[in-house]
C-alpha cells in the first residue's frame, strides 16, 4: 500500500518550509556575533591585538600569527554581511538560504530525473 502525500500537500509543505526558513535566516543573522568564537579565541591566546596605522597587528606568540585570511574573505556574502556593510547580515542569510535552497533543488531534480529515466 502506498502513502504518497497529494501534489497540494506537498507543495504546501514545501512552501512553508521555505518561508520558515527564510524569517529563520532573516532574523537570526541580525544576531550573529562580531566577536571571536571560542576557535578564534584559543588561536589568540599568548597574542594581543593592538590598532596600527595599516589596521591591527599581532604581538606575542600565538597560532593565530600564522594565520593568513581564507581565499573567499573579500566574497560578496563574508562575515554575515553584503559587500561588507553593516546592518545587511539578515539580507546575507537569505540570500545564503536561497543560493543553498537552489543548488539543492537542482541536485535533487537532477537525481530525480536519472532515476526516473531508469525506471
Amino acid at each position: 500500500m502506498s502513502t504518497q502525500a497529494s501534489p497540494k500537500r506537498s507543495w504546501t509543505f514545501w512552501a512553508g518550509f521555505a518561508i520558515v526558513t527564510l524569517l529563520i535566516a532573516g532574523v537570526v543573522s541580525y544576531f550573529a556575533s562580531s566577536s571571536p568564537d571560542g576557535l578564534d579565541s584559543a588561536t589568540l591566546q599568548g597574542c594581543e591585538v593592538v590598532e596600527t596605522a595599516d589596521g591591527e597587528e599581532l604581538t606575542g606568540s600565538c597560532i593565530a600569527q600564522d594565520a593568513t585570511d581564507h581565499h573567499m574573505s573579500s566574497s560578496p556574502l563574508a562575515d554575515y554581511s553584503i559587500a561588507g556593510g553593516e546592518n545587511t547580515g539578515g539580507i546575507a542569510g537569505i540570500l545564503g538560504v536561497l543560493v543553498t535552497l537552489a543548488i539543492a533543488g537542482a541536485a535533487f531534480w537532477v537525481i530525480s530525473r536519472s532515476r526516473s529515466s531508469k525506471d
